[in-house]
């Protein structure tokens, strides 16, 4: 069955968790589909993790779409969300519509994720009131990395605190689906998490989310980049990949491979008939 805006409502009325992951391509995201995660989340941290950016700043309206249908034709049952890029929204209400407009209908999304509290609230209640679901981010936001001095905790006063739950109240009179609380400290994604009764889908917030979410290539020891204290390894799958590509081309350069079981074969005559017919043309 398809997983929908109602259904990870029930998940969250039912005290049943939900189960996130970044993906941002068909074969990695048929995977986790048919692995049972509940929701797939094509974030912009493809920037980085796909692209080799510094940030997630550089992300495009068209890779976010591009990456977007890839993993759309993958999911037969998880509920795919995208992520609308840096100024894909912020310079009006009417580019926020648009662009999230792109991303249903041509990234072929179930949902849209924005990055921003109660300052974005006319931009969630737009968008949803063109029948677009919204994921609110709110928390440590990547996308104003500069504004926050850099990656770190949010929410660690008391004014701070109290604004991310003012945020994420906000977001939900607003029109939110789900809110995405990112690296906030447990207690207080625990304490938004009752107050409100939209999902909560935690990264570095504690077990008393909703859900979870991390970026695949984190949980996989994939990426070289610099590893957060929330994230957690759940197979050393870069090793593996470097030491099958190594090995790879031992084999390659040793003529290991490919062998006898690897090729295809073609009736001896023709070989020797050609052989003959191209030799006899090469001495003319």
């Amino acid at each position: 069955m398809k997983n929908t805006i109602v259904t990870l409502q029930k998940r969250k009325q039912n005290r049943q968790k939900i189960t996130m992951l970044t993906a941002y391509d068909y074969t990695t995201a048929k995977l986790m589909d048919e692995s049972g995660v509940d929701c797939l989340l094509v974030g912009d941290s493809l920037g980085m993790v796909m692209l080799g950016y510094d940030s997630t700043v550089s992300v495009t309206m068209d890779d976010m779409i591009h990456h977007s249908k890839a993993v759309a034709r993958a999911a037969r049952s998880a509920f795919v969300v995208t992520d609308l890029p840096f100024m894909s929204y912020h310079t009006s209400v009417y580019d926020a519509v648009l662009n999230a407009g792109r991303l249903i209908k041509e990234g072929q999304a179930q949902a849209v994720k924005l990055e921003g509290g109660q300052a974005f609230c006319e931009h969630i209640k737009m968008i949803t009131q063109a029948s677009i679901p919204v994921v609110a981010h709110i928390g440590l936001m990547p996308q104003s990395v500069l504004a926050l001095g850099g990656y770190k905790v949010q929410g660690k006063d008391y004014q701070e605190a109290k604004n991310i739950v003012l945020d994420a109240l906000a977001v939900e009179q607003a029109g939110a689906v789900a809110i995405l609380l990112e690296c906030v400290p447990a207690d207080l994604a625990k304490i938004i998490s009752e107050l409100v009764s939209i999902p909560t889908i935690g990264i570095g917030a504690g077990v008393n989310c909703d859900g979870q979410v991390l970026v695949y290539q984190d949980m996989l020891s994939m990426y070289d980049g610099i590893s957060s204290k929330f994230v957690k390894s759940f197979g050393s799958i870069g090793d593996q990949m470097k030491q099958a590509f190594k090995q790879y081309c031992q084999e390659v350069n040793k003529q290991q491979f490919p062998e006898a079981i690897h090729e295809f074969a073609i009736d001896n005559d023709i070989i020797e008939k050609l052989k003959l017919e191209f030799t006899v043309n090469k001495k003319g």
